[in-house]
């Protein structure tokens, strides 16, 4: 593993040198593809992206937890928590590149 985190600007200059966009365009999109996934999801939706996986909002109830160094009940308020479910063709191609797959 390289230990290296994908980040906006290189998600920016991909698409600079695939698409061949200026690097201000290119900044962009991504940004306004990231500002619409998460509009979606503060709204509620679910976000599919084909290939790549699911990003779902879910409802947690509220309940008491137990801090585990004092043994101290706390209350836990509910929550919306987002998952992300990565796409059988995601899974394959990360098990493929580690020698995993098929």
């Amino acid at each position: 593993m390289t230990g290296k985190t994908v980040t906006r600007a290189d998600l920016s200059e991909a698409v600079h040198n695939e698409i061949g966009l200026s690097r201000s365009e290119s900044a962009q999109l991504v940004e306004t593809v990231l500002d619409e996934i998460s509009a979606a999801l503060v709204g509620g939706e679910d976000v599919k992206l084909s290939s790549f996986g699911s990003f779902i909002v879910r409802q947690k109830n509220g309940r008491i937890g137990r801090n585990p160094k004092t043994g101290e009940e706390v209350p836990i308020d509910p929550r919306r928590v987002l998952t992300f479910r990565a796409s059988h063709v995601l899974k394959e191609k990360i098990n493929k590149l580690a020698g995993l797959g098929k």
